[in-house]
């Protein structure tokens, strides 16, 4: 095993070459964009956020695997990995060394380096909600804590700040409080979050903060009708997998700012969470909540896989009915699927767009829900299970439409003709999720030759 291990390592280090990277941050620090909808850059270029989740990458990976796992990554097209500093106080990471002493550091410092390198920011959960919640840190620890962390990483232009971690913001707030407040005083160059526990969103606490920059929310991991006796998560029965709803709660917040699904379903992970017994999430499911996040208005979204965000391997205790080890999870569909959709946003005029349930003439609930997005001259919607839509093609400009269809899985691009209709059905020739685009024929975002949603035009419409 380690032999093989071994060799993907020297493949992967002679596929991926940092050095060809383009780093976002070339274009400025992160910020707000002017509608408060979207993240960009400082020179106006747009941020897709599109995260991979690697809660246990500072504790459990060494120096040769984190620079594996961040090459896959960077070649799965991912900007953003997340991760959990301290998931236990003190930690301990794979070498033995306790957050306690410097060596601790050190990895920390590798693991955002090589990210660094590959063009790849890191979203540094500082410490998981369950310690705070078990009193391991006082108001006065995280003053000094946030001191510590602000003066080493204010420096690193790949860095953003995520309170919380799986918690709500309710439970011992002087802490995050202090702690948010103290990095912000001392870094006031990275943007900074609240990753909440699951069916919530932060602004439901921290909606009025001054030192929160946008808004994350966890849709969760249950199935519809898997509510149970849980009442105190605050969405409708049957509603559990409807993550766009999280999109519209959290704009009802006031100031309005950029929301992302944080941790939606994870790929291979049981429905619902604990009963290994249960169906697992798979690629399409995660590619749905990706789909529907993002066209409900979300500024970009994180993917997850049940063995990769555990790094998980022979040897380790399992959580969560984990199976695969992670380096054979990094093969997984939906880890490679996620880049089609930030792709698909890119080709297109990107601070002008909302979302618009009005494209749709019928439109049905849970998994036959289509959901809308346009521009001022494009429009995109999403179709879960590829059954036949009604749209009103008026909502965007041009009198004639150039239309295609997207493979949610594959990024293939299938062309499907002009229409001058006002109302016009589509059928799908698919059972498989995709989009249905349409386009001002005047306009040159794709190309009618085109095979593939990432390919370069070859000659303008």
């Amino acid at each position: 095993m380690k032999q093989i291990v071994l060799f993907i390592f020297l493949l992967c280090s002679v596929c991926c070459n940092a050095a060809t990277v383009q780093k976002p941050w070339s274009h400025g620090r992160l910020m707000v964009s002017d509608n408060y909808r979207f993240l960009m850059h400082q020179d106006g270029t747009p941020f897709f956020w599109l995260g991979e989740t690697a809660w246990l990458m500072p504790q459990r990976l060494n120096r040769d695997e984190v620079k594996f796992y961040l090459q896959c990554c960077a070649e799965a097209g991912y900007n953003m990995v997340q991760v959990q500093v301290l998931n236990e106080m003190p930690s301990y990471n794979v070498y033995g060394q306790s957050s306690d002493t410097e060596g601790y550091w050190q990895h920390m410092d590798h693991i955002v380096q090589t990210a660094e390198q590959q063009g790849i920011y890191i979203g540094m959960v500082t410490v998981w909600g369950s310690q705070v919640k078990a009193g391991r840190m006082t108001e006065a620890e995280a003053r000094t804590y946030g001191t510590f962390l602000a003066n080493r990483y204010k420096d690193r232009p790949n860095i953003v700040w995520i309170m919380g971690g799986d918690i709500q913001g309710d439970i011992h707030p002087e802490v995050w409080e202090a702690l948010a407040t103290t990095i912000k005083s001392i870094d006031t160059n990275h943007l900074m979050t609240y990753h909440p526990r699951g069916r919530y969103t932060s602004a439901h606490w921290w909606s009025k903060a001054a030192w929160i920059d946008f808004h994350l929310f966890q849709s969760g991991h249950r199935r519809y009708g898997q509510r149970g006796n849980d009442k105190t998560y605050p969405i409708p029965d049957n509603t559990e997998e409807d993550n766009w709803q999280y999109v519209d709660s959290t704009w009802a917040y006031t100031p309005m700012k950029p929301v992302i699904d944080d941790e939606p379903i994870y790929e291979d992970i049981p429905q619902g969470l604990h009963d290994g017994t249960q169906p697992r999430w798979i690629d399409s499911d995660v590619r749905r909540y990706a789909y529907w996040s993002v066209f409900a208005g979300s500024c970009g979204h994180t993917y997850g896989h049940n063995s990769i965000m555990q790094f998980w391997r022979p040897g380790l205790p399992p959580a969560y009915s984990c199976m695969k080890p992670w380096y054979v999870a990094l093969g997984a569909p939906g880890f490679h699927q996620m880049h089609h959709l930030k792709d698909l946003l890119l080709r297109f005029p990107y601070f002008e767009r909302v979302p618009d349930q009005t494209i749709i003439m019928e439109n049905g609930t849970q998994y036959e829900r289509l959901i809308a997005t346009r521009g001022n001259d494009y429009l995109l919607v999403y179709n879960f299970t590829g059954r036949d839509m009604t749209l009103d093609l008026t909502k965007i400009s041009g009198e004639e439409k150039q239309v295609w269809w997207l493979d949610a899985a594959t990024g293939l691009l299938t062309y499907l003709g002009k229409h001058r209709s006002r109302i016009v059905t589509f059928r799908p020739q698919t059972q498989s999720d995709g989009v249905l685009i349409a386009v001002d024929a005047s306009k040159d975002y794709l190309d009618r030759a085109q095979a593939e949603i990432h390919d370069t035009p070859k000659t303008a419409i």
